[in-house]
């Protein structure tokens, strides 16, 4: 029997070696995302202890307590789940601390895909490291993909650490911090395996009706913080209308480019539609002047559309499904979506 068991040890320690040579490049990517998580999960402070550090500034401590409040009506009000995410608080130094690479193909709305164990399929790849996000990328441009890295304001590790409040989150005004809260909550209450679109238009849409609840229920239906979040959200959907009807026209007319098109005249047609869609902004009607000038200083790829559609896309249909069926209560809501669907 040990001599048995020996063999078996060895056996499984090889194939474990033959494992990590073959996908070298995925543990490499693992063990530096693992370092960097643990990194700021380390330096975070316990936010009991923050809110007793006379150093720190009474317009921080305010913030802070609001997210307490956000994360408690989130589960009291949202039947979101309970965690301990956001009970600690991590100094950015007002510096970015994560990354997200895309890319598409050039001419269709097909994003590449990175598969990981346990979690599955993602259209998008998150570094703490810039310089390696940037590498990755130009290999990625050398293969004639569409490509983009941008900062991300906040994430979720699904309930497997305790996610820490970020010194940048501060910066938000009460209804886009409560938005995004409620958003990275959702993501640890229900994560779907290979349905990122799903995920992401979810935590999209209870961040967003979530914020507005909290905002009536904490300043009241006529509060200046209530008109403003829905004033900003009467132009972001205006704009993510517009860029919604872009991509479904970018997508047709990539449909219709013969095969055997040269590559430049390609180029050449996907360019001048792409411009035709950024100056028409000039046609939508805003209320505030966020969207003004957009595009001037900014030419989006196919990546920045397909943003919209994994965020954005199926808000609609959401919408009307928690409306019809639902009668708006999200605790009824929670209750069909996890026997529909199984978590993480």
């Amino acid at each position: 029997m040990k001599k048995w068991l020996k063999r078996t040890g060895w056996a499984l320690l090889l194939l474990g070696l033959a494992g990590a040579i073959w996908q070298r490049e995925l543990v490499g990517y693992g063990l530096a995302q693992g370092y960097g998580q643990a990194r700021i999960l380390w330096q975070a402070r316990p936010i009991s202890e923050v809110l007793t550090d006379s150093q720190v500034p009474d317009s921080v401590k305010v913030k802070l307590k609001l997210i307490a409040e956000i994360k408690q009506f989130a589960e009291d009000s949202l039947g979101l789940r309970p965690s301990e995410n956001y009970t600690t608080f991590y100094d950015q130094g007002g510096r970015p601390v994560l990354w997200v690479l895309t890319a598409c193909e050039p001419f269709a709305l097909r994003e590449k895909e990175w598969d990981f164990p346990l979690i599955g399929t993602f259209s998008y790849k998150g570094f703490f490291d810039l310089e390696k996000a940037k590498k990755e990328q130009a290999a990625l441009d050398a293969q004639g993909l569409d490509t983009q890295v941008n900062t991300v304001s906040g994430w979720s590790t699904l309930g497997w650490f305790k996610d820490p409040v970020l010194s940048n989150f501060l910066r938000r005004p009460e209804g886009d911090l409560a938005s995004l809260i409620i958003h990275e909550l959702t993501h640890g209450t229900l994560f779907v395996k290979d349905s990122l679109q799903l995920n992401e238009n979810l935590a999209t849409f209870v961040g967003d009706q979530g914020a507005v609840l909290f905002l009536r229920h904490k300043y009241g239906p006529a509060s200046p913080q209530l008109r403003t979040f829905l004033a900003n959200e009467h132009d972001r959907l205006r704009f993510t209308d517009h860029v919604l009807r872009g991509t479904q026209s970018l997508d047709s007319l990539y449909k219709s480019l013969p095969p055997d098109l040269p590559q430049e005249q390609k180029l050449a047609m996907k360019t001048a539609h792409i411009g035709r869609i950024t100056r028409s902004l000039d046609t939508v009607s805003f209320q505030g002047q966020r969207y003004r000038g957009y595009f001037d200083d900014f030419k989006p790829n196919n990546n920045f559309f397909m943003g919209y559609v994994r965020y954005e896309a199926r808000q609609n249909e959401l919408e009307i499904q928690f409306e019809r069926d639902f009668s708006r209560d999200f605790h009824r809501y929670w209750r069909y979506l996890k026997g529909r669907y199984k978590s993480l």
